[in-house]
């Protein structure tokens, strides 16, 4: 359809006809901006307005196998809000780039203006004073609330940052923790912001709560141009409810499965989640599907796509006794194939909770064709391991060690998702063990072990703040705790140095998919609770060394053989982390295969083997 006289800008429906004589007002399947909800019009936008300027990154990016890859998973409209102002009978906003992200600058405040950015040693940073003000008080759901406090510095509300905006507030606080990706939650338009994006009404078209394509693209680019990688997450699995949206879009089941199609019955049109699964045996289900995610590689310069729920694509409602979900499956190999003929640069991401086989192997020997599957695993195992008191872990000691005995199977990344903190669920921080003090000395020992575990990270917006309060898309991360709070503040330090620790050390990420890159020092010293074992990789070798009961040991000896050098590269007790600094920047000496260390309660330590 053409219409010489439409403009950018105008907005537009399509109105279907039945056979009943009814009809239905419908947003455009293909549309590439739609209005926000309530309303739902589509809104016509130009492809080819934005022009970027990443062409050095596009041309060295790869699949990572053998770099550091370290995700910040974050809601765009919950990392930060931007305050509304009011001055006399003027109401503004603040401008934008005046918030200082800089929370480890050695020997600097926040309120000083000439911090460095620079380190000199991941042990010699003393604390600064924090002085950030932030409101903690809501009111509304969405994208405009009331502030409760800080009525003295005229805050009345805050809004979404858009797209622009929040490039510049994001990127330096992404380069300063040391994280190299950055995966956003669903950005396809929807109508219910409880639904976070997966369950979407408008799939070409990026949401308008934080801007325009054009936004979202400078956004991408603005990334790129830091050396910040960005994925998106992508649903293809099912789609919202609402009449404007696919749903009977032409007055019969087109996109969603059909009630009267025996090869898959009655109870398979609707998902686990309320709204209807796609017909991926339809051939313009799929072709609608491919054309998407190629939509958002070519048009915004995605990085990756995290596909989701992909256990309702290997079987039917993602439950394996329900059998396997062949059409589909077909379909996914023939989107992964066509992905990377057309994109070998893009990385393809399977949040997968099944023990199907070889979803990372190349589609040409039989695989589902992703280049990496989300351990769920690993993150359940770690997470039960450490809610259990100390002398409970002794009955499952052999849970931490179960991981390296699969992880082979799969490309696997390590994630610890927005769908672990949401719920009841409690967050990584008050799932740990113990009192206060005790749940902020395991959680070090935790992402310490997470970073020196083989696999590439993912994380959610919180985590590396030890945030309590539970996500929730209405309201701001509580980064407010940064400033009344030490042991975050310590905690989020921490955070940046595993991270900055994991980037710089090869050893921690080549090699990873290579048996020969791992092995265990200790597997055996259940009534302890203590782990050991070895990265090497790129010349570099480096000796992880765990204590994750309550007892300290002052001399506990560890068998490696040689004769060797261990230079300590980071503790998670040091004090400057909120710990007790037991043996902090110590070198330990390997004469004839044995040592001795010392090791904290709930502690972890990572040594250089020279």
């Amino acid at each position: 359809m053409y219409i010489p006289e439409a403009k950018e800008g105008q907005m537009y429906k399509y109105r279907v006809y039945h056979q009943d004589g009814s009809c239905t007002d419908k947003a455009d399947p293909y549309g590439f901006g739609m209005e926000l909800r309530p309303c739902s019009a589509s809104i016509i936008r130009r492809r080819d307005s934005f022009t970027f300027t990443d062409e050095e990154w596009m041309s060295n990016t790869d699949k990572g196998y053998n770099s550091p890859m370290n995700i910040y998973e974050i809601h765009f409209g919950s990392w930060r809000r931007k305050k509304i102002y009011s001055h006399g009978t003027r109401t503004y906003s603040e401008e934008s780039g005046k918030n200082d992200y800089s929370l480890h600058n050695a020997n600097k405040s926040m309120d000083d203006k000439e911090a460095d950015n620079s380190y000199t040693s991941l042990h010699n940073v003393s604390s600064a004073g924090y002085n950030i003000k932030l409101s903690n008080g809501y009111t509304g759901l969405h994208n405009v609330y009331k502030s409760e406090t800080d009525t003295d510095a005229g805050i009345i509300g805050e809004r979404w940052y858009n797209y622009d905006e929040l490039a510049e507030e994001l990127i330096p606080y992404l380069k300063e923790m040391g994280y190299t990706h950055v995966e956003l939650l669903p950005l396809f338009e929807h109508p219910l912001d409880e639904s976070w994006g997966y369950q979407a009404t408008g799939f070409f078209a990026p949401t308008s709560r934080y801007g325009s394509c054009d936004g979202l693209k400078s956004f991408v680019n603005a990334c790129h141009n830091a050396g910040i990688g960005v994925i998106l997450d992508f649903v293809m699995v099912h789609f919202a409810t609402d009449d404007y949206g696919l749903k009977y879009f032409d007055g019969s089941e087109l996109y969603e499965i059909p009630r009267k199609d025996k090869s898959e019955g009655d109870d398979y049109m609707m998902s686990e989640w309320g709204s209807y699964n796609f017909f991926h045996a339809r051939g313009e289900v799929a072709s609608f599907l491919k054309s998407c995610a190629d939509y958002w590689i070519t048009d915004y310069h995605m990085d990756g796509l995290r596909f989701d729920a992909i256990s309702n694509i290997i079987y039917r409602q993602g439950r394996q006794e329900l059998g396997i979900n062949e059409k589909a499956l077909e379909f996914v190999k023939s989107l992964n194939g066509g992905i990377k003929m057309r994109h070998p640069h893009v990385i393809l991401f399977a949040e997968d909770s099944t023990t199907y086989l070889k979803v990372t192997a190349p589609v040409e020997y039989g695989g589902l064709g992703f280049d990496y599957k989300w351990d769920l695993g690993f993150m359940h195992d770690t997470l039960d391991f450490f809610s259990y008191p100390p002398e409970e872990r002794k009955n499952h000691y052999a849970q931490i060690l179960f991981s390296m005995h699969y992880f082979y199977n799969e490309l696997y990344l390590l994630a610890f998702s927005h769908d672990e903190v949401v719920h009841g669920k409690k967050t990584l921080i008050d799932k740990m063990y113990g009192s206060y003090e005790e749940k902020f000395a395991q959680c070090r020992a935790m992402f310490l072990y997470w970073y020196a575990h083989p696999g590439k990270k993912l994380s959610f917006m919180g985590n590396e703040i030890a945030q309590f309060r539970e996500w929730g898309e209405y309201r701001e991360q509580d980064f407010d705790v940064l400033a009344g709070f030490p042991m975050h503040r310590s905690f989020s330090r921490f955070a940046r140095d595993v991270s900055l620790t994991y980037d710089s050390h090869r050893a921690l990420y080549e090699g990873e998919y290579n048996r020969d890159c791992f092995h265990y020092i200790i597997e055996d010293r259940r009534e302890e609770l203590i782990y050991a074992f070895e990265r090497n990789a790129g010349g570099e070798r480096i000796l992880a060394v765990f204590n994750f009961g309550d007892t300290g040991f002052d001399r506990y000896e560890i068998r490696i053989p040689g004769n060797h050098l261990l230079k300590e590269l980071i503790n998670s007790d040091a004090a400057i982390y909120g710990g007790e600094n037991n043996a902090n920047m110590e070198t330990v000496y390997v004469r004839n295969g044995r040592c001795t260390m010392k090791l904290a309660p709930y502690s972890g330590r990572l040594f250089v083997v020279e």
